[in-house]
């Protein structure tokens, strides 16, 4: 049987349609599909197609008539209440659009509130954007279980930063929740005792803004319920085997031209020049670069900048080719400096860097740095400021393109100036405290483990290298060469968070130590002084307590841990306010090298534990 004979059929369905579908759970998923993927950015971007209604690619559908064929899920959260529903299709490719699409219209991700961003309400005019499109709101909770930032949740706040919330964008009858939002968003005036005439100006101004907003919102739900998502659809005699083939194509096959690609050929045809031969050549002269990133995505986004255009596809597509070449020893120069100024600072590779979005702005804004004398010492104290701060504000979670566009211009501004001052630095837009604020204690103590892709997690790690983060074991400090050799490990041990509370999460950031030596899996619940002697066969409490100082790790919280004889409710209070307490005493020391990276300094480690 030929897979001719079970060819798909092309359809058309908007995200309307789809959302019914969903919701009534008659599209469910084949369980051999792996769960949620997409990050924050990913989510953002597709959001983002959406309501400025450009094509995406098309899905993929199993038609299901009677049993079906896969063992099947519902998209998550979407689960509905009659589970007596008829499943009329698997949906083979599309899962992660789909998923986004539902779960942000719902706005019930624990630690994301997605939004639309509509520049003229915005009257805090930090003005993130000259167009309207879906920004991401990092959330947290903090010590007293508020979910954090709290305007993300207050509809007047909200709006005051030109924000929305996707959720009012939800396709179906939503008449009410969209009144009762915009009246807690605009507030209406009241009669008081100013002129009558003041007061109808007033409120004919209220009415006014309330229509536009409300019209504003009503053509993005018209957009977003009529917005066509495309799917293939095989038929429902479609053998297993076959509409796995198909989906391992969709999936795996598809290998479309790359923007590289395309300026590999513009290059060439203005130059002669060959792209992948210069690339293949600052590999091999910077090799320290590609630590960090994809070298192709370094290439284009640095030479982008230093032609003072966006790091993005438009400004790279914008950009003059023949001045690339032009560029290119500033290029090769900038990225050395820039992958020697990161390995000073203890960030090491890729997989622990906080944001790639630095690396260009460093990289190009070196070309305005002379080679030698007192001004680089100077000039580079800026760049660490900007780094550090990088890491620990939001200012990168949205428009990260724009953005760093916008701080690199303002740095080249301050270093063309030799007798720029620090009192300077705020005229950067991410080093303005006031409207990025750093990371709070709060928040540095309920940060998730730093494996993931978040960028303050990850930044914490970087706080915790800084230091040297010597090894338990070898007492070897961290570096380009182990970095890659050391593994995450819990200090408060997870079997023991779950042997107190099987609900518990012991995955923070402030419980993680990224050292080298093999897990002993044979151990099992212990006291984490215990726990970590043990699997590194130390006995000598000073070294132990000395290499725990290199990783920020408050020694008294830990030794104080003791569990031996407590079972039931005795062990889950001991534990919880046990762990609770050394998250925020780790913290709190955190907090105070941030506070000191972000203003450009070194700190010693000594000065950061002694400090008040």
């Amino acid at each position: 049987m030929t897979i001719m004979q079970h060819s798909s059929k092309a359809q058309d369905r908007t995200l309307g349609v789809w959302y019914q579908n969903i919701e009534q759970g008659s599209v469910k998923l084949p369980r051999f599909q792996r769960f949620e993927a997409w990050d924050r950015s990913r989510i953002t971007s597709f959001l983002n197609t959406v309501i400025n209604n450009l094509p995406v690619g098309v899905a993929l559908c199993l038609e299901v008539a009677g049993d079906e064929k896969f063992v099947s899920r519902f998209i998550k959260t979407a689960e509905p209440k009659n589970h007596t529903v008829t499943v009329n299709q698997h949906l083979l490719d599309g899962q992660q659009r789909l998923t986004a699409f539902w779960r942000a219209i719902h706005n019930n991700y624990d630690y994301e509130t997605y939004v639309v961003y509509i520049p003229e309400f915005d009257k805090k005019e930090q003005k993130s954007s000259d167009k309207m499109e879906v920004h991401v709101i990092g959330r947290w909770y903090d010590k007293n279980g508020r979910k954090m930032p709290l305007w993300a949740d207050i509809p007047a706040q909200m709006l005051e930063r030109g924000f929305v919330p996707v959720n009012l964008l939800r396709p179906g009858d939503i008449t009410s929740e969209l009144d009762e939002w915009l009246n807690q968003a605009l507030t209406e005036p009241k009669q008081d005792t100013s002129p009558p005439e003041e007061f109808i100006q007033k409120f004919m101004q209220f009415t006014k803004e309330k229509e536009r907003l409300k019209s504003i919102i009503t053509q993005l739900r018209e957009r977003v319920t009529h917005y066509n998502l495309p799917y293939l659809s095989l038929p429902s005699s479609t053998p297993k085997e076959v509409a796995l083939q198909v989906f391992i194509n969709m999936n795996t096959n598809s290998k479309p031209l790359s923007l590289f690609d395309i300026i590999v050929a513009e290059i060439e045809s203005v130059s002669g020049s060959s792209l992948h031969d210069l690339e293949d050549k600052l590999a091999e002269n910077v090799p320290e670069a590609s630590q960090y990133s994809d070298m192709r995505s370094l290439i284009l986004s640095t030479s982008a900048l230093l032609q003072d255009k966006l790091p993005n596809n438009q400004g790279m597509i914008e950009m003059d080719k023949q001045q690339m070449l032009d560029n290119w020893c500033q290029l090769t120069s900038g990225l050395q400096k820039m992958a020697k100024l990161l390995r000073s600072q203890n960030v090491f590779d890729k997989q622990r860097l906080p944001t790639n979005a630095v690396l260009a702005v460093i990289a190009a804004v070196y070309n305005v740095i002379p080679e030698h004398g007192d001004f680089v010492a100077k000039a580079e104290k800026l760049l660490k400021a900007y780094l550090w701060t990088a890491f620990f504000t939001n200012r990168y979670e949205n428009a990260a393109a724009t953005r760093a566009y916008a701080d690199y211009k303002a740095l080249k501004r301050l270093l063309q100036n030799p007798e720029f001052t620090e009192d300077d630095y705020s005229l950067v837009p991410i080093l303005n405290r006031e409207n990025y604020p750093l990371m709070p204690i709060e928040k540095i103590a309920s940060a998730k483990w730093p494996k993931s892709t978040s960028i303050e997690a990850r930044g914490l790690l970087a706080i915790s290298n800084y230091f040297g983060a010597n090894d338990f074991a070898d007492n070897r400090r961290v570096d380009a060469d182990n970095i890659t050799k050391r593994e995450y490990h819990h200090l408060f041990p997870d079997a023991l968070i779950k042997e107190s509370n099987e609900e518990a999460d012991s995955y923070f950031a402030m419980n993680c130590a990224l050292i080298t030596w093999k897990t002993n899996r044979t151990i099992g619940r212990a006291d984490p002084l215990i726990y970590l002697k043990e699997r590194v066969e130390l006995s000598d409490e000073e070294a132990v307590k000395e290499r725990l100082k290199s990783h920020l790790i408050p020694y008294d919280s830990l030794s104080k841990a003791h569990y031996e004889g407590l079972v039931g409710d005795a062990l889950t209070e001991k534990v919880t306010a046990d762990f609770e307490a050394f998250k925020l005493e780790r913290a709190r020391l955190f907090k105070k090298a941030i506070d000191f990276l972000a203003e450009g300094q070194q700190p010693s480690l000594e000065k950061v534990l002694q400090t008040s």
